[in-house]
């Protein structure tokens, strides 16, 4: 790991809690109503690796929901009790967001997509029941005693992950865990020992049990992960993405020993890491960008290998997968979007377009945010060794932009509509609303884009000429 902790577990314990005052606060608050209270989960192990600066604190306590909720009642800026049913009070103070958690022994029962709460009697039953033993440490607060029974705090230094208890028994309690197990490998330097490995691989039916939204919830922590491509061949190798992901995992498509072409699910993952960790959208635009190659694939003489229309395909078959996941329908939009577009700018490295042409794939892109998704998305798909060509495109792609930045300067390219609108349309030419205003719209829109900016005078030229060769409007 590039972080890794130090071998001394009282130097890291004390940068853990001196940063965190909050804590002992509360901690203090609890005691004197005779509850235990730790700082766990996340918390602990974030500010091992990266030191201080969480605004969100997870802690567990031995006080029932009701009981939280009186006692940092008046303490605290504000309360809410959506997840008491569960066991979880939140609150604000002073800046931080705080979870408290009664300590817990949660199952899913076997055909269940909700778990089953059962709260614990220790802090050692809690952390037991934790996903990964790196997850599974907690500081006492304010005595600021550390609790490690499960070895995460040597896990963590030495980059292993790890269920606290048996891997069977663990995923059988939650199997979204054995999703977070690709999830932490791909945002966390830290890779699953064998064990956890084949249990996921012989419980990936397990997950069918568990609410697509939880499962997408992790995918969208695992795309934009510093390791992404370690996370996602993960869920691909142990079967798990045949759950939920099957497309990507048919990326896999089997070589044909004399039609040699290049590995699409390799080309893939390496389109997504090229793209900007901070970009949610993107990147999983980038994972799904070439799913409609399966379909579309088709032999040719001489090894020759084609994928007619593969976007088209990939676009429709994202937004059916991304529907299953629950995502939001405007994400959906914004990535399948970007899918059906990730071909257009093929070919104009071997012939850049008119000015017409960059104006159409302005226009098309939507508004600045798509358009430079695209143009990022585009870059990143160039993953050809053939250092000649990679260089060739990237300055194809440079060459593209500064077209676009120099039209951006002449004209409002941005907001290219056609010069006059539908009733400037219907009174010149004595029409009532119908489908010739709209193909009249779109005959000066075309017309925009190929000339540029024009004149109400020449759009109404080009209108009348327009009606008379195709015998509409008043005579």
């Amino acid at each position: 790991m590039s972080d890794d902790p130090t071998t001394s577990q009282e130097a890291q314990l004390a940068r853990l809690v001196a940063v965190y005052p909050i804590a002992d606060e509360l901690g203090a608050r609890f005691s004197a109503h005779g509850h235990e209270l730790y700082l766990v989960g996340g918390t602990v192990r974030d500010t091992l690796l990266r030191g201080p600066g969480a605004q969100d604190l997870d802690f567990a306590t031995s006080a029932r929901p009701e009981q939280t909720e009186r006692i940092v009642a008046g303490w605290a800026d504000s309360i809410w009790l959506t997840g008491a049913r569960f066991g979880t009070v939140s609150a604000h103070k002073d800046g931080y967001q705080l979870e408290i958690t009664t300590f817990r022994s949660d199952a899913y029962p076997a055909g269940s997509r909700h778990p089953q709460v059962t709260y614990g009697n220790s802090i050692e039953e809690d952390l037991a029941r934790r996903d990964f033993t790196i997850n599974a440490m907690a500081v006492r607060v304010p005595e600021h005693r550390f609790a490690d029974p499960h070895g995460g705090l040597s896990d963590l230094a030495e980059g292993a992950l790890r269920t606290p208890i048996d891997p069977e028994t663990s995923f059988g309690d939650d199997p979204l865990r054995m999703v977070r197990l690709a999830r932490f490998s791909a945002v966390i330097d830290v890779r699953p020992d064998d064990a956890a490995t084949k249990a996921a691989e012989a419980m990936a039916d397990r997950l069918d049990e568990i609410s697509r939204e939880r499962i997408r919830d992790e995918l969208d922590k695992l795309i934009v992960g510093a390791h992404v491509a370690r996370g996602v061949d993960l869920l691909v190798e142990t079967g798990l993405a045949d759950r939920f992901l099957p497309e990507v995992s048919a990326l896999r498509m089997q070589h044909d020993p004399v039609h040699h072409h290049k590995d699409v699910y390799k080309h893939s993952l390496a389109v997504v890491e090229r793209c900007p960790a901070d970009d949610r959208i993107l990147r999983l635009a980038a994972l799904l960008h070439d799913i409609g190659k399966p379909a579309t694939r088709q032999f040719h003489g001489h090894g020759k290998v084609s994928f007619h229309h593969h976007e088209v395909v990939g676009a429709r078959m994202a937004r059916a997968r991304l529907t299953e996941l629950r995502y939001p329908k405007d994400e959906i939009e914004a990535i399948c979007h970007l899918i059906a577009l990730h071909l257009r700018f093929h070919g104009y490295a071997d012939e850049p377009w008119t000015d017409a042409g960059v104006r159409r794939y302005v226009r098309d892109a939507g508004d600045d945010l798509a358009l430079r998704r695209l143009n990022l998305l585009t870059r990143a798909d160039v993953t050809t060794r053939n250092r000649r060509k990679a260089e060739r495109l990237q300055a194809a792609m440079d060459d593209l932009e500064a077209r676009i930045a120099a039209l951006r300067e002449q004209e409002a390219l941005d907001a290219i509509r056609p010069p006059l609108d539908g009733n400037q349309i219907m009174r010149h030419l004595g029409l009532e609303p119908g489908p010739d205003v709209g193909r009249a719209r779109q005959m000066l829109l075309d017309a925009r884009l190929d000339q540029g900016p024009m004149s109400e005078e020449e759009a109404y030229a080009l209108l009348d000429a327009w009606a008379d060769r195709d015998g509409r409007g008043s005579q």
